[in-house]
């Protein structure tokens, strides 16, 4: 099926959507400043992410792309407004295990996620806090060291992993805890391009395989090409939202927010100006090859 074909069906099926599993109302929140002020990094938010959606989230630093993040399993609290996670409010504190064990976070640096000294005892961690079964936590270890392709390293130092497994080990201890929604803080920024693409392969197998909820905040454009909706934030607020192919055929608007797009898609920008007929939709280098093979 052709990239454009899926995205028209995709859009179809997200407008027959009736529950948003991520709800974001009016949401604001402020960090205190050295004199004493605040700073607006969220300013009246308004977003509903369906449940098994892939999101990426793109913005320059300080936009609020991980603000929004930490807001989502309540690292955050709003300081005005609501953020409902599958109906959970996120101020309610009688909900926190329920919203931590529903959205996974994944950070930047692997290092600071992983606290023990065995790969298997890593991923064991959530569910033996939470007072799982013995029996029952191996189960899940079993099946999400298998569903992120690291069942062979599960007896592994995990100081002795590359970025890319390691972030995978993370992404793991995540899924143990049976979470429904995974996301994922800039979590490729710090490994090489073998490790962000281990990494992204990853998450796409789960979101295919698992229908999991997927938030990624990235700043590469290549990897918010493989999401289905693209979020912009600028200055605290939502900018733009769209699929892939709305997003990144407006070269100019992202070039004046201080962003990038996908190679592929600059390429078509120039060659459309240089008078070249081609299709405003072209995202990846595949979709590019077959406009100019037309």
């Amino acid at each position: 099926m052709q990239r454009g074909n899926f995205y028209r069906g995709y859009e179809a099926a997200r407008g027959m959507m009736k529950l948003a599993f991520i709800e974001i109302e009016d949401l604001c929140f402020s960090y205190p400043s050295e004199r004493g002020e605040r700073h607006m990094a969220l300013d009246h938010v308004n977003l509903s992410i369906g449940e098994g959606e892939f999101v990426a989230v793109l913005g320059t630093n300080g936009s609020g792309k991980s603000t929004l993040a930490k807001h989502l399993n309540a690292i955050l609290l709003p300081t005005s407004g609501v953020c409902r996670v599958a109906g959970m409010d996120t101020r309610d504190a009688a909900r926190l295990w329920d919203i931590r064990q529903t959205v996974g976070m994944v950070f930047q640096n692997p290092d600071n996620q992983i606290i023990a000294a065995i790969v298997e005892d890593d991923v064991a961690f959530g569910p033996e806090n939470l007072g799982v079964p013995s029996e029952e936590i191996r189960r899940r270890v079993d099946e999400a060291l298998a569903a992120v392709g690291m069942t062979d390293f599960r007896g592994f130092a995990p100081h002795l992993l590359s970025g890319g497994q390691k972030q995978r080990v993370a992404i793991a201890g995540t899924l143990a805890m049976r979470t429904k929604c995974l996301v994922l803080d800039e979590p490729t920024a710090m490994l090489d391009p073998v490790g962000r693409k281990e990494v992204l392969d990853t998450v796409r197998r789960l979101h295919r395989e698992s229908g999991i909820t997927v938030v990624y905040i990235t700043h590469f454009m290549e990897e918010a090409a493989a999401a289905q909706r693209v979020i912009v934030m600028e200055d605290g607020k939502v900018a733009e939202d769209g699929s892939p192919e709305e997003i990144f055929s407006r070269v100019d608007a992202m070039r004046k927010r201080g962003l990038d797009v996908p190679l592929a898609a600059e390429v078509a920008w120039k060659l459309r100006k240089h008078g070249i007929d081609l299709p405003e939709n072209i995202v990846t280098d595949e979709d590019l090859a077959v406009a100019l093979c037309r």
